[in-house]
């Protein structure tokens, strides 16, 4: 059972005494997140890149890095999709961005009583529907506040793995931490470079992730995956991604049916990414079959 600080919990039910009326079963809002990911390119390009070269590929990158998120809620439900708005002509991540476009997902449906997760994805022209358990994180709870807009926010901080094939945590492999791990190895003599681009990146295996929540708001809910803390998560910090609620409507005039995604081949997490490797493997062998024709003419 999780142990709450006493200050804490008396300090929630105060702030939560006004909002009691969110347990009726028509409740309904909506919160509106801003999110951000920030990427190292010291270390891309062999750290060769000028600043203008760097400026550039963050401009062409900032339609993936950048967005806006709706988060329709009720007490049980919620539906996370991209506030979708049209870009100018030339803007946007262009053909060299395709793989990475292909990890973003499309609407994200939660049930937080039944611990279920719907998620659809596109990847390479076909569509999905992940289906998967909520990932049931362990917060440690904090006395810490802050004020975000009129709600004031509690800290909660967990420890999170992250899934192998997620975009935001990649980065460059740190090929001298390689070899000199390998030169610990004797018994490890191969020198060849691989010819799978994918070879030069990789995702750490667990982040720290830190949540302001507010019990101000009694949903066990937030953004993206985001779930089970005694109040609205309104700002996340995982690894280099921040994702910031900037506007809230609780009860609007008019409600939106939070429906669960049916679009796409149903798969569990690990089915599709199954499905990615297999894809990765064949343009491995497509882009080592070029390199290896160009050395033989």
């Amino acid at each position: 059972m999780r142990l709450f600080p006493k200050k804490l919990l008396i300090t929630c039910l105060i702030l939560m005494l006004p909002l009691f009326m969110i347990g009726q079963q028509d409740f309904q809002g909506k919160a509106y997140y801003q999110t951000k990911t920030t990427m190292d390119l010291d270390n891309w390009g062999r750290g060769q890149m000028s600043e203008q070269q760097k400026k550039q590929i963050m401009e062409r990158m900032k339609s993936f890095l950048e967005k806006q998120y709706i988060l329709t809620f009720s007490q049980s439900e919620s539906l996370y999709k991209e506030d979708e708005k049209l870009e100018a002509p030339g803007a946007g991540g262009g053909r060299g961005f395709g793989m990475m476009g292909s990890f973003t997902g499309g609407s994200q449906y939660k049930n937080v009583k039944e611990k279920q997760m719907l998620q659809e994805q596109e990847f390479f022209g076909k569509q999905f529907l992940i289906k998967d358990s909520l990932p049931d994180l362990e917060w440690e709870m904090g006395t810490e506040t802050k004020q975000i807009g009129q709600y004031t926010c509690f800290k909660a901080t967990a420890v999170k793995k992250v899934d192998e094939f997620d975009w935001s945590s990649m980065r460059r492999r740190d090929r001298d931490k390689d070899d000199a791990e390998k030169k610990k190895d004797s018994s490890d003599t191969a020198d060849a470079k691989s010819d799978n681009p994918m070879d030069e990146i990789e995702v750490p295996k667990e982040i720290i992730v830190t949540a302001w929540y507010t019990p101000q708001i009694p949903v066990n809910n937030g953004p993206g995956e985001y779930w089970g803390l005694p109040g609205l998560i309104l700002e996340i910090n995982a690894d280099r991604t921040t994702m910031l609620c900037t506007k809230i409507v609780l009860n609007p005039d008019e409600k939106d049916d939070i429906k669960k995604p049916s679009k796409g081949k149903e798969v569990t997490r690990k089915e599709y990414n199954d499905i990615v490797k297999q894809k990765m493997e064949e343009m491995r062998e497509m882009y080592g079959g070029r390199r290896g024709g160009g050395r033989g003419r």
